[in-house]
């Protein structure tokens, strides 16, 4: 049991969020929130606040006196949804490298220090893509990425030892001016990201 609080929506999203990516609950199945909220000895309030962001997040459908089921359209909305993120990353794999890394450049020059040191820092992994979006110099490119990439996080591959070597190779085709080159290796460095996604059957 958790106790209740701020922090157990959080938890509560997670728990199911796993249970739906690994089939335990399909789609179409109902999520009470009382049988919920005694399952984790909390009160409704942070079942709701889990079951609002699991379906902002696409798992979940929430009808009015109706309650909450399992999405039976995740996958597909997923799939349509890394295609949207595939074609803005690529596109802002171009615009950073016609800007040669922009106000973020400096940044993007230590993420190929760092690769080429072997040193890797979480930070420089996991904010790479937006160092990208930035150096795109594009705000509503960047605005829309951010909306798809939460949506879509939850389920992306995570190889941080063969990211490190992309990303390098990626902001130094940025900071040489080559969009060309720049479009190819993020496109190539996605379709290794998306086929480590996590499937359900």
């Amino acid at each position: 049991m958790h106790p209740d609080g701020e922090s157990s929506g959080g938890i509560i999203a997670q728990t199911l969020r796993d249970e739906i990516l690994s089939g335990r609950r399909v789609g179409g199945e109902r999520l009470v929130e009382e049988s919920i909220a005694k399952a984790f000895g909390v009160s409704r309030v942070p079942v709701r606040e889990a079951l609002a962001q699991l379906q902002a997040e696409g798992f979940v459908t929430i009808v009015r006196y109706r309650g909450a089921t399992v999405s039976t359209t995740l996958h597909k909305e997923n799939k349509e949804l890394l295609e949207v993120r595939h074609g803005l990353e690529v596109l802002a794999a171009q615009l950073a490298a016609k800007n040669r890394g922009g106000s973020v450049a400096e940044e993007l020059a230590a993420v190929v220090e760092h690769a080429r040191s072997q040193s890797r820092t979480p930070e420089a992994t996991t904010s790479f893509h937006d160092l990208v979006a930035v150096a795109a110099g594009n705000d509503q490119l960047r605005e829309m990425l951010a909306g798809v990439n939460r949506r879509v996080a939850w389920g992306l591959g995570d190889d941080p030892g063969a990211s490190i070597h992309d990303h390098a190779a990626l902001a130094a085709a940025i900071l040489n001016g080559s969009p060309v080159q720049a479009g190819f290796l993020m496109d190539e460095h996605l379709r290794r990201d998306e086929d480590d996604t996590p499937r359900q059957a």
